[in-house]
């Protein structure tokens, strides 16, 4: 028991250390750059009271892709315990936000669902995860149809 407690303990820690890190988004997938991406485009959007579709479609040149990220993003503002902190569009470090979003659509890419939950372990409700699991193989699936 003291050894499993151990080990959790030093995988926090290497989490946080991890978090103060800053990463730049070009150390990230191409795959998980178009989300952050659509997060920030979609966030401009949403704060001007305006809808982001055909701007996001323009710019992914896919209706589908567009569609599917908006979905994601609808599941994510919906389970995430606070509003998603994104950086502004021109910035190219991620926020702690985007960083554990991007990391978990990887993991779903790589269909690696014991990654994916390890992401988001103790921040969502399981039932979340599995929305957000969903969404986000929809968007996997899309982005490279």
């Amino acid at each position: 028991m003291k050894g499993s407690q151990s080990k959790q303990t030093d995988q926090a820690a290497d989490w946080v250390t991890q978090l103060q890190k800053p990463t730049k988004i070009n150390e990230l997938s191409p795959l998980a750059q178009r989300l952050i991406f659509s997060l920030r485009l979609i966030a401009v959007y949403r704060k001007a009271g305006k809808d982001p579709f055909a701007a996001l479609a323009s710019r992914l040149g896919s209706l589908v892709v567009a569609a599917k990220s908006l979905q994601l993003v609808e599941a994510l503002a919906h389970a995430w315990p606070d509003p998603v902190q994104v950086r502004r569009c021109c910035c190219q470090l991620v926020s702690h936000d985007e960083l554990t979003i991007a990391r978990a659509l990887q993991a779903v890419a790589n269909r690696e669902r014991a990654n994916f939950d390890r992401q988001l372990v103790g921040l969502l409700p399981h039932e979340a995860q599995i929305d957000i699991w969903t969404a986000a193989t929809e968007l996997v699936t899309a982005e490279f149809a």
